[in-house]
């Protein structure tokens, strides 16, 4: 299994990760946030689809970076695959949950947070980011189709960050409305207490 993880590793590092960034990229103008894409590449809004519409990055475009400490993190949860029973699937949820907070490390770098409140964003999907890791690592490591699912599972996480997007503003349009409702009612409460005098 190490050799399958590091050739994985190698094989996304070097050779995919741009048609990721593309591929991400796309989905995030199909899903109308081309104001996140935009200030980092130079699209094409005028072109039949959004695939010809990105056109070459002017920021460093990385899906997903890759590092030593990476690996050395698999290497010392591999032995857990010894493990009867359990090992093999508490492996793959370490890796799967570093793998589904990895998936929207460009989404972070898009909207420009830094790693403190990126940290506290990805804390605060734990779960999401669980589950959908998991998942992914399960279908990348299926023989043949593994490229294949690797491409999906860059969609799909575009996809799930279109969700986040659309979540956030949802928040930030209810804290306006409560803003502007607490900012109607200070004069009439104290308008209610004025009195009249002839």
């Amino acid at each position: 299994m190490l050799t399958i993880l590091f050739h994985q590793a190698l094989f996304e590092g070097f050779f995919v990760d741009e048609a990721r960034v593309d591929i991400f990229d796309a989905t995030l103008i199909n899903h109308s946030l081309s104001y996140l894409v935009s200030p980092h590449r130079i699209c094409h809004f005028d072109a039949p689809d959004s695939v010809k519409a990105l056109g070459k990055p002017i920021t460093p475009a990385i899906y997903t970076p890759w590092s030593l400490k990476q690996m050395l993190e698999l290497i010392f949860f591999l032995p857990l695959n010894l493990i009867p029973w359990v090992g093999t699937p508490a492996f793959i949820l370490i890796t799967g949950s570093r793998l589904g907070k990895l998936a929207h490390y460009r989404w972070y770098k898009l909207r420009g947070l830094d790693k403190k409140h990126t940290k506290a964003e990805i804390r605060s999907r734990s779960w999401e980011y669980l589950w959908f890791g998991t998942i992914g690592m399960i279908l990348e490591f299926i023989p043949i189709f593994s490229l294949f699912f690797l491409l999906t599972t860059t969609t799909g996480a575009a996809m799930l960050a279109a969700k986040f997007e659309e979540e956030l503003q949802e928040q930030e349009s209810a804290a306006v409305t409560r803003d502007s409702s607490a900012a109607h009612s200070v004069p009439s409460q104290n308008s209610s207490h004025e009195e009249y005098h002839d």
